[in-house]
C-alpha cells in the first residue's frame, strides 16, 4: 500500500556533497530504513539530526501553528 501524499508545505534546498557521503546515502537507502533514495535519506538523517538539537536545546523549536506577523 503506498504512503499517502505529503500534506505538509515542502521547499527545495539543494546541497552539494563528496561522491563519499553520497555512496553512504545510497548504500543507506538500500536497506529502505531511511528512505527510498539518496535524498530521502538525508531528509531523514537531516530531521533526526535536527529533532536531536532541539532535545538538547542546541537548537530552536518552531512555532507551531506559526506565529501570525503584522
Amino acid at each position: 500500500m503506498p504512503r499517502p501524499k505529503n500534506t505538509t508545505e515542502t521547499v527545495q534546498i539543494t546541497i552539494s556533497t563528496t561522491p563519499q557521503v553520497k555512496e553512504l546515502l545510497e548504500e543507506l537507502s538500500r536497506t529502505g530504513f531511511f528512505g527510498k533514495n539518496a535524498a530521502d535519506t538525508a531528509h531523514s538523517l537531516l530531521k533526526e539530526k535536527i529533532r536531536e538539537l532541539q532535545k538538547d536545546g542546541q537548537a530552536p523549536t518552531p512555532d507551531f501553528p506559526p506565529r501570525k506577523t503584522e
